[in-house]
């Protein structure tokens, strides 16, 4: 695995990072969501979740440059399972950066927060994605029809997982 990558905790002065990417169209509509957030909304959650024990959320930095965001939500720990989420900056795309992040996402999960599923839902039209998720571990568990609104029509997303026990065979 590349050293040059890293997880580092979000912090307030990523904030400008996140809503550069959380008003990229492209991007946020593989989030099921507008691209439309303002900065002092970005900041008031900030602010309103810093001790929410439910998520972990980190920037993925290439050296000092900062290539992207990963998160770990919904984490509940009498179940333990949470719901990964990623995006990568599209200038930084194509690069296998999300492969790495995804795998760091894991390990974190795994073998800090003693996490025993980690889950996400992916737009059944995100290929790359799908492939990524596929090529690191995670399995397909349904396809969830006409689930999500995305650009004028609605959108079939796979609900993929993966367990702790096969994430150690890896």
């Amino acid at each position: 695995m590349r050293t040059d990558l890293r997880l580092h905790v979000l912090e307030k002065d990523d904030l400008e990072f996140i809503h550069q990417l959380n008003n990229d169209p492209d991007i946020m509509s593989f989030w099921f969501e507008e691209p439309y957030r303002s900065i002092t909304a970005l900041q008031n959650d900030y602010d309103k979740n810093i001790d929410n024990e439910t998520a972990r959320e980190f920037i993925l930095k290439k050296n000092d440059e900062k290539i992207g965001f990963v998160g770990l939500f919904g984490f509940e720990a009498v179940h333990q399972k949470a719901e990964f989420g990623i995006m990568i900056d599209k200038k930084h795309q194509g690069n296998g950066y999300a492969s790495i992040a995804t795998k760091l996402a894991m390990e974190y999960a795994f073998m800090k927060m003693n996490v025993r599923k980690l889950y996400l839902v992916v737009d059944e039209t995100n290929e790359k994605a799908i492939y990524v998720y596929r090529k690191v571990g995670f399995a397909d568990e349904a396809v969830l029809k006409d689930e999500y609104f995305v650009n004028g029509s609605y959108h079939n997303v796979l609900l993929m997982s993966i367990f702790r026990e096969d994430f150690k065979k890896l």
